[in-house]
């Protein structure tokens, strides 16, 4: 009978605990991967979505340019524009998200970014957040682009 009451107060306290750290603001991941499939053959010539991320950190798009109705080069968008170009060399960080989330490691990207699954993958550990995109083939993930955001 006694621990009833203790029970309550315990309880309470959990409560209002948990409101207070469910009412601070959450921050982004600070390494985040997301996936993506090609677009299929067939498609009309041009620029083709081939995927979209959308959350309340922002939206993200993979785009294919298709010619003669297949995939020729896949980009991303961020928040409806290209990431910015990257002056210098990419933080270590960027290469450590990577290996976390199983992704190859940053190197020369290809002339075209071609694929059978594509991943973009987010680091938000500087100050700075960099979006690179990744495309898998021949059993491997392979970089193709990184930019700011």
């Amino acid at each position: 009978m006694r621990s009833a009451p203790v029970i309550v107060a315990v309880a309470l306290l959990g409560g209002i605990a948990g409101t207070a750290a469910f009412a601070a603001p959450k921050e982004p991941p600070a390494c985040a991967a997301i996936t993506f499939r090609p677009v299929p053959s067939g498609l009309s010539d041009g620029e083709q979505n081939a995927g979209l991320y959308k959350s309340r950190f922002g939206r993200i798009e993979v785009m294919a340019s298709v010619k003669n109705g297949e995939a020729v080069d896949y980009y991303v968008d961020v928040n409806g524009k290209p990431p910015a170009k990257v002056d210098g060399a990419l933080p270590g960080s960027i290469g450590g998200c990577a290996k976390a989330k199983r992704l190859g490691p940053v190197s020369t990207p290809p002339e075209h970014c071609l694929g059978d699954k594509l991943a973009v993958l987010i680091d938000h550990t500087t100050d700075q957040r960099y979006v690179v995109l990744y495309a898998h083939r021949s059993g491997e993930w392979h970089f193709c682009s990184a930019g700011g955001a």
